[in-house]
């Protein structure tokens, strides 16, 4: 009996065979906080839907995104490389062209050559075709499915730039011949009224600038200037509730075949819209409420999963691409009704910023059929690793050769291994890198503070060490007393970046 339990959980620890795949949901939020949802200690409104999935898996504590912004969170996800290790992955304009090389491996590819199905829905911004000049009227590629999705319907950038439309594969929704879609960074362009010169018009004013004063789109001024294509407009009230109704019908419809879903969610990044039955419910202004509605939706994607029998063989992720902003170019409340709700858990920065609030951030895996429920774990893990980690998982081999960063930390996702990496790198600006309890900040000319959002962005002309341990607010820099250390560390960092 004991070499039969023994047999057993050995069994469990290996990659699995094709007839034991599990469905596979990466929910993606938008500028969500480690302290945003309930689970991880908010008390001021609930989050019970995702916090049902850290009931029925594994809530991790010390996980973070490779960088403080969004685009090239993304990338590391997609290709499972640091973010500096190309050039052009700062944040992107609503224009751009794709950034991830076509021919290369992918995440969603690891998952087709494992006979998975896989789909893209929410944003995606990591640009689209092969140049900034696109005809956005026209089928636009490259984009994701040429990057590894047999499925996508996206928004191309940010709800807050143009242009303000769905792509469905390689296509805009409702466009019309006779009201072609026009679109620039550079230069006003047709005769849309603007924030900067009809300020009369807007539903949500703008914070000064930010830049959100270019096209109006449904009362709110964008980043960038559109023409044409009325009837292929979004309305920012209904992007959320589109997207979660295409996600419920892709697990419908592919129900009797292993998939591959990633939901990229919109919430909380501005502008914050919610849907009517949302608005108000927080008591926090718009921010709160789009938490809300994130949550109400990740409950309808359950729900789904529960009522097509998949849902115990289902692993579900749900992170965030970085840490939280209040005021990121919108007057919407989130500064004035905060209360006592802190989206940043009580760590210091926040959105845009190399101190932990802009890098750590909630991450939870919940696999009812094979993780145990109700567990937490502390290892240290990042979001780059997802790549190596299912590669092994499905293909039982390791992707070192391939990738430079992305580690194969499957037993720690499964949380049958708590040791996590010996140490991970940060990009925001200046570059930091955590080893064990310790973290190390590399100097840098950048400003202190980013004055429009409020936000300490962690640059220093000096060392900066911080013992996570028992300094979490990074609060008592000690690179002065551990010299040795601090030299460690920087030496550590300084080869990981030069390294090609």
């Amino acid at each position: 009996m004991k070499r039969l339990f023994l047999f057993l959980g050995l069994a469990y620890l290996q990659p699995i065979h094709c007839q034991e795949k599990p469905n596979v949901i990466l929910f993606y939020a938008d500028d969500l906080g480690y302290g945003d949802l309930s689970g991880y200690g908010a008390t001021k409104f609930k989050t019970p839907n995702i916090d049902q999935l850290i009931q029925d898996g594994v809530k991790f504590t010390n996980a973070h995104a490779t960088a403080a912004t969004c685009t090239p969170s993304r990338y590391s996800l997609m290709t499972g490389k640091y973010p500096f290790r190309q050039s052009g992955t700062g944040v992107l304009s609503g224009d751009a062209a794709l950034i991830i090389n076509s021919s290369e491996r992918t995440f969603p590819k690891i998952f087709q050559e494992a006979g998975y199905k896989t789909a893209l829905i929410g944003k995606w911004h990591l640009g689209l075709g092969h140049d900034v000049s696109k005809n956005w009227n026209e089928a636009i590629k490259p984009g994701p499915l040429e990057v590894g999705f047999d499925y996508s319907f996206i928004f191309p950038a940010t709800a807050d730039r143009v242009p303000t439309v769905f792509v469905e594969n390689h296509y805009v929704l409702n466009t019309n011949p006779d009201d072609p879609i026009e679109v620039s960074y550079s230069k006003k362009i047709g005769n849309e009224p603007t924030g900067l010169e009809n300020p009369e018009l807007l539903k949500m004013k703008a914070s000064p600038n930010h830049g959100h004063n270019n096209t109006i789109v449904n009362g709110i001024g964008r980043i960038g200037w559109m023409s044409g294509g009325k009837d292929a407009i979004w309305s920012d009230e209904e992007i959320t509730l589109t997207f979660s109704n295409k996600v419920v019908d892709f697990i419908k419809e592919h129900k009797d075949t292993p998939f591959f879903l990633n939901y990229n969610c919109t919430e909380p990044h501005v502008p914050r819209m919610p849907a009517t039955m949302f608005k108000g419910k927080s008591g926090l202004g718009y921010r709160g409420d789009a938490i809300l509605q994130l949550d109400y939706t990740v409950g309808q994607i359950i729900t789904a999963l529960k009522e097509t029998g998949l849902y115990k063989n289902t692993l579900i992720i749900f992170s965030s691409d970085n840490g939280p902003v209040l005021d990121d170019g919108y007057q919407d409340g989130a500064v004035e009704q905060l209360g006592d709700h802190d989206p940043f858990g009580g760590l210091r920065g926040g959105k845009y910023s190399i101190y932990e609030a802009g890098t750590r951030v909630p991450f939870i895996v919940s696999w009812p059929k094979r993780i145990k429920p109700g567990q937490s774990s502390e290892a240290l893990i990042s979001q780059v690793d997802l790549f190596a980690s299912f590669d092994y998982f499905l293909h039982n081999k390791k992707t070192k050769q391939e990738i430079l960063d992305s580690e194969p930390l499957w037993n720690v996702l499964i949380a049958k291994d708590k040791k996590g990496r010996e140490y991970l790198i940060k990009s925001a600006g200046t570059k930091a890198i955590i080893k064990g309890d310790y973290k190390y900040i590399m100097p840098s000319n950048g400003p202190e503070k980013n004055t429009l959002v409020n936000i300490e962005l962690g640059n220093s002309k000096f060392p900066q060490l911080y013992n996570l341990r028992h300094d979490i607010g990074e609060k008592d820099n000690i690179a002065e007393s551990k010299p040795n250390l601090t030299s460690e560390l920087n030496q550590v960092l300084t080869k990981e970046l030069d390294r090609k």
